[in-house]
């Protein structure tokens, strides 16, 4: 994703839902949408209701903004999913859910879907016993995804993997924290990923 230089609760707040971006923080009082649900700024309080392209282009930046991705990134997976059979805007989801970063996230060893990117970059991870240091690659049925052999002796590594050890992890993906390594089971559908967007919209967006 591209840099990001404003304090990044903000846009939960613009986007007035938690898009867990700081990891435990989102989950505590301390988060800035359960003390100010609503848009930062002046006026933040009196904005007027949005219709239309608006409310479009709000699930469009929602979803960006969950996943951590920029603009062009999330053009490039609706292209394609909009390529694949079934339903586009379920496809993207898929597609997104799928990401190695996001994964990361949702088995607990990183985080916030930021902190993996990094760990991904810095290549502590493999798949299948190979290093990946690519962030948006998608992972597939089958695939091992793991801490590398150096990685797995690291104390802060394994604080984080202990930390997450009651973290609900979605059906589709096995983790073994003993092993540090996680298995994906199949494809995530539309239940298995609880963001609350309208993801029809963002397709009824790209199809102007």
């Amino acid at each position: 994703m591209s840099s990001h230089r404003e304090a990044i609760c903000r846009l939960c707040r613009v986007e007035r839902t938690k898009l867990f971006l700081k990891g435990a923080k989102c989950l505590s009082a301390k988060c800035p949408v359960e003390k100010r649900a609503y848009p930062p700024g002046e006026h933040g309080r009196d904005r007027r209701r949005i219709l239309g392209y608006g409310i479009q282009l709000r699930e469009k930046q929602k979803i960006k903004r969950y996943y951590g991705m920029s603009e062009k990134q999330f053009r490039l997976f609706f292209v394609r999913a909009d390529r694949k059979k079934g339903i586009t805007g379920e496809n993207l989801l898929s597609m997104l859910e799928r990401r190695l970063d996001n994964v990361i996230f949702l088995i607990g060893f990183g985080h916030s879907r930021g902190h993996a990117r990094q760990l991904i970059t810095h290549g502590h991870f493999a798949i299948n016993g190979r290093k990946a240091t690519i962030p948006s690659m998608l992972v597939g049925k089958g695939d091992v995804i793991s801490f590398r052999e150096k990685a797995k002796e690291n104390e802060d590594f394994k604080a984080i993997v202990k930390e997450s050890q009651g973290k609900q992890v979605p059906g589709w993906i096995q983790v073994d924290s003993a092993a540090l390594q996680a298995k994906i089971l199949t494809f995530p559908t539309r239940q298995d990923i609880p963001i609350p967007v309208e993801e029809h919209l963002v397709v009824e967006l790209y199809s102007k």
